[in-house]
């Protein structure tokens, strides 16, 4: 698969109690496992790094959370693409620069899979590109309704992933990626 991969939020600033509780304990290892395979392959790795305007997030550009996650900080060559909303082609030159590589394919994986994840899925689909999402290797926390209902993360994870599913992207496993 000649696809670029794109690591959307991968932040220390999700690791805190701020979000609640998150799925997919798997995501670090999955996500490494992804990495290690494109950097050996030499294919194109992407990196998006949300810099949040709330008050209290942790990952506003004055807070450490903002930072990388250990593992998937970003190294050589491979750009960082900063953000302030939820999609990473907006205010961003991301569409620019994988139409200047001429890259059509991306492997999406990251935090959160209903938001930032899902927002930069539909745009990337609808500005034309072939999007493929591991669903191994996006994670999401617990969220509560319009009507107070309360969803797990795993509840939240799954329809927001239905709902991209053969019509926005496919969803496929790691190890489905890295066959």
């Amino acid at each position: 698969m000649n696809a670029a991969l794109v690591l959307i939020d991968i932040q220390k600033g999700f690791n805190d109690p701020f979000w609640g509780s998150r799925n997919n304990p798997g995501l670090e290892y999955n996500v490494e496992r992804l990495l290690d395979q494109w950097r050996a392959t030499k294919r194109p790795i992407f990196h998006v790094q949300h810099l949040s305007e709330e008050l209290n997030s942790p990952l506003r550009p004055d807070r450490p959370g903002v930072e990388f996650m250990e593992f998937a900080r970003p190294k050589g060559q491979e750009p960082v693409f900063r953000k302030s909303v939820h999609s990473a082609f907006i205010k961003t030159s991301l569409e620019a620069e994988l139409r200047c590589q001429k890259i059509a394919h991306l492997v999406l994986v990251g935090f959160t899979s209903d938001h930032c994840v899902s927002t930069t899925t539909r745009m990337g689909f609808d500005l034309g590109f072939k999007i493929t999402i591991a669903f191994d290797g996006v994670a999401t926390f617990d969220r509560v309704g319009h009507d107070g209902a309360r969803f797990s993360a795993n509840e939240v994870q799954a329809i927001s992933l239905a709902s991209l599913h053969m019509e926005f992207a496919n969803i496929l496993s790691t190890e489905e990626l890295c066959r």
